[in-house]
């Protein structure tokens, strides 16, 4: 009896304190176009000063202003009014934001949507996150290369601390391992990231980046194909094989030159040995001609010698 006696004394101690550390709030419409005006209203700590701010798809800040509560916390007022589409004001999801300031950490947020028109139109109240990943198709072992991501919302690049953002990423290895990328993301632009990565293993690498935003999940992946040695290296070995095929070549055409002269060399040598060779030919038949008229001349000599000496062999066989 004591027990419950306490749980309902503590019970109507207690409703006050967390009534207090509430906030409601409240925007007059979820859906706006140009020239529309924004009001918000809502109930926080009694003479409690509330800060009431605008974040674009991007989640930079548009406007932001303060409003003090009254007596029973109550504050209502316009806060914005919605300019022509462009480039700072994009149609897309907005986040309207209250603080107080009385209660370090009691906030509350409302997504709207900005429209070219409202009218006889239900549009569904929602944050679409976009995750783009660009990675080399290929790289080489145990040289580095970089990972970029684009995150987006509604067009606009969404900004963040990439370890809260990105914080989840992780690279899938060629034997199934998987790597993560948490902590080697950097900021190159609001929306823009990019990680160094030195791949060890050969084969398909695939990264899955996935983006955390407001509540809001994204997925995006790329793969890069590792190779024992990059395209680069591949190029200067094709370089260097160009150079010693053209060196090739070169020389070649020398040696063919070299050729084509000493094909003239024994073109003429040639002909020098035919000519030469009809020289020895005329001779050999003036040789010829020559030894018949030898013999000619020759065989009466010989012929009157001979009956000589016959006849000298026959007066010296008389004599005996």
């Amino acid at each position: 009896m004591k027990i419950l006696v306490t749980l309902i004394a503590l019970s109507f101690v207690l409703q006050p304190v967390f009534a207090q550390n509430t906030l409601e709030f409240q925007t007059d419409s979820q859906l706006y176009s140009p020239g529309k005006h924004l009001f918000v209203y809502g109930k926080s700590l009694p003479r409690d000063d509330v800060i009431l701010r605008i974040f674009a798809p991007d989640q930079t800040i548009v406007t932001f202003t303060q409003i003090t509560s009254d007596d029973k916390g109550n504050f209502y007022m316009q806060l914005f009014i919605w300019p022509e589409a462009s480039t700072t004001f994009p149609f897309g999801t907005y986040t309207v934001e209250a603080i107080s300031t009385q209660r370090t950490g009691l906030s509350q947020k409302v997504d709207i949507k900005f429209l070219s028109s409202t009218e006889s139109e239900k549009v569904p109240i929602e944050r679409a996150i976009n995750t783009l990943v660009f990675a080399p198709e290929t790289a080489a072992i145990n040289q580095p290369m970089r990972l970029f991501v684009q995150t987006t919302s509604d067009g606009q690049l969404v900004g963040g601390s990439p370890d809260k953002l990105l914080g989840t990423s992780h690279v899938h290895l060629p034997d199934g391992q998987v790597v993560n990328l948490s902590d080697s993301f950097k900021t190159l632009h609001q929306g823009l990231y990019f990680a160094e990565y030195t791949p060890t293993q050969e084969g398909i690498h695939i990264f899955h980046v996935v983006t955390f935003s407001q509540g809001t999940i994204s997925h995006g992946s790329a793969a890069t194909s590792v190779l024992s040695q990059d395209i680069g290296g591949l190029s200067r070995q094709i370089i260097e094989l160009n150079k010693v095929l053209s060196d090739t070549s070169g020389e070649l055409a020398n040696l063919k030159s070299e050729i084509s002269g000493f094909g003239s060399s024994l073109s003429t040598a040639s002909e020098d040995i035919d000519s030469s060779v009809d020289a020895i030919s005329n001779s050999v038949d003036n040789i010829e001609m020559a030894s018949g008229q030898l013999n000619a001349l020759l065989f009466p000599i010989v012929a009157s010698i001979a009956v000589t000496v016959a006849l000298q062999i026959v007066i010296l066989a008389r004599r005996r």
